[in-house]
């Protein structure tokens, strides 16, 4: 057993543990479910679990194929030293009585067993930087008060500014499902906002309403959320998040590892399948229609246990990144509507420090049932560019969760410990080439920015965080990479500017016959956002509409 001070370093390379594993059936060329299950879905992301669950429960055949060997895609939960860690999710929204995670829930059968607990609502993220702090309140009114103090001489622009947030955030809601242009056309006189800011970022909705730079910081501190500062956030994007945030912020009862296994018992439950360590490696196209893929199963390593096998289905799913999916199948056999479409940047990706303290009360350090959210320069967007752009961390901003404090359920690591996780943005790029040429300077850097992060963190919240370390793993962008496929390591799929935001976005039609997307980059990030995604496929192909 680790004391404090004595800190394990484990790389965030390691293998994880074995979960779920349906074997091929040899001798007959086939798996449990027939030849050809009515739904083949490529990748077990939460999307795409929220559709094979909602398919399986209504009586189709359902068959995932996952490459790695558990299941969720970034809502995955990993196991390393005795301790569980979700790999990206920090805190959902949509999650309260009627709202759309719920609504799904309910349609499964969950909404009893997977429960999630709220936020504080006096201040569910605390923003913070020198000489400023705010706590974000569920309640609009609050907040104005609390940014009124704040800024006496600009309590007017501030509030003229969060009353647009909260119009907008309505109009958004209002947007027609699914969306098209003549839907959209036949509601513009109600929709005002959503026409003027549709190519607006969050930054050109600041200087409109002329806020001081300070109320801007605090404001969009949140920015790890989106892994962009405000100059190239979508407003929309903002909008829809802050004021999700404010109907309730959540963090699941029994850790998000519960969320994906009860998805997957629903889908193995009605008689289908999840097949974990099997690697799709092609599409197959046949009289210009997908028919299937190639598909291989590998170890724990990701090494292949033999030649690829063909696994047809009815109609393919994919969660995997349409580009890359696209690349394989070849561009040309998509519509030019669609190729515009694919052409979409990728999001920037994400440091992560999972780490254990021991003997270390948070709760007496100010920490609970919220988040924190820190800056050293009052500028994001400068910021941003630096730690980004030239990986200089010296002036950091990040944000810092607890999850152990978030639940009653201790599952996650053992009593008289507590789990600590830090995030900021990295850039792939750089990763990437220092674990290509030195695994001990790819160490160095990421080390770099964990202790850059720690002085911080030591300053002004946790003085002995380091010396109650008990335990800590270092991801970077290459991990996203290795264990979700991701492209360049991205976080969120396509990134979350107004370019790739509106009515041009890239939705689940594929333009192929037999092909629909399912993920991020054709729906949208987080996870009530891909829980909408995978369900509004759900309601397009089953015509059995539920979300409203």
């Amino acid at each position: 057993m680790l004391g404090p001070g004595k800190v394990e370093v484990v790389s965030a390379e390691t293998s994880f543990p074995p979960y779920i594993r349906v074997p091929w059936v040899e001798g007959r060329g086939r798996y449990t479910l027939p030849m050809q299950p009515d739904y083949l879905i490529v990748g077990s992301g939460i999307s795409a679990l929220a559709f094979g669950a909602l398919m399986a429960r209504s009586g189709r055949s359902v068959r995932v194929l996952e490459a790695h060997d558990s299941p969720g895609g970034y809502g995955h939960t990993f196991e390393v030293g005795g301790y569980r860690f979700n790999a990206q999710l920090h805190y959902v929204w949509n999650c309260g009585t009627g709202r759309a995670v719920h609504r799904f829930l309910d349609k499964l059968g969950l909404a009893g067993e997977v429960r999630f607990n709220e936020y504080d609502r006096r201040g569910f993220d605390r923003m913070r930087m020198p000489g400023y702090a705010v706590d974000i309140p569920a309640e609009m009114e609050l907040l104005k008060e609390r940014m009124a103090a704040l800024f006496p001489r600009h309590a007017g622009s501030v509030a003229a500014f969060l009353d647009e947030v909260d119009r907008t955030a309505g109009e958004l809601e209002a947007l027609p499902s699914p969306l098209s242009i003549p839907r959209l056309l036949t509601r513009l006189h109600r929709l005002t906002r959503v026409v003027r800011y549709q190519a607006s970022t969050l930054q050109d909705v600041f200087d409109r309403f002329d806020l001081p730079l300070e109320a801007q910081t605090l404001l969009a501190l949140q920015w790890p959320d989106f892994l962009l500062p405000p100059t190239r956030l979508s407003f929309f994007a903002w909008v829809l998040l802050f004021t999700g945030y404010q109907r309730g912020a959540y963090y699941p009862e029994r850790h998000f590892e519960h969320v994906i296994e009860s998805l997957v018992e629903v889908i193995r439950s009605c008689g289908s399948e999840v097949l974990l360590q099997h690697k799709v490696v092609d599409f197959l196209v046949d009289g210009g229609r997908v028919r299937g893929v190639l598909a291989e199963e590998v170890d724990d390593n990701g090494a292949s246990l033999g030649p690829a096998r063909r696994i047809d289905g009815r109609e393919i799913v994919c969660n995997m990144d349409p580009r890359t999916a696209a690349e394989w199948i070849g561009f040309e056999r998509f519509s030019p509507r669609t190729r515009r479409k694919l052409d979409y940047d990728y999001s920037p990706s994400s440091f992560m420090a999972y780490c254990v303290v021991e003997d270390l009360d948070l709760e007496a350090h100010g920490f609970g049932r919220s988040n924190l959210f820190h800056t050293e320069d009052p500028d994001l967007n400068r910021c941003f560019d630096r730690m980004y752009r030239r990986g200089d961390y010296r002036e950091p901003s990040f944000a810092l969760t607890n999850p152990t404090l978030l639940t009653d359920d201790r599952s996650d690591c053992p009593e008289g410990k507590q789990i600590v996780e830090l995030l900021t943005v990295a850039d792939y790029g750089r990763f990437r080439d220092l674990k290509l040429a030195s695994r001990r300077a790819y160490n160095t850097a990421k080390m770099a920015v964990f202790d850059a992060l720690c002085a911080v963190v030591e300053r002004d919240y946790l003085p002995e965080f380091r010396q109650r370390l008990c335990f800590k793993m270092l991801g970077s962008p290459t991990t996203n990479e290795r264990y979700c496929m991701a492209p360049f390591g991205n976080s969120y799929g396509s990134n979350l500017t107004p370019y790739n935001i509106g009515t041009g976005r890239l939705g689940p039609e594929s333009s192929i016959p037999g092909l629909h997307f399912c993920n991020a980059s054709s729906g949208y990030a987080g996870f009530a956002g891909a829980i909408r995604t995978g369900s509004r496929l759900y309601e397009r192909l089953s015509g059995d509409r539920f979300l409203g």
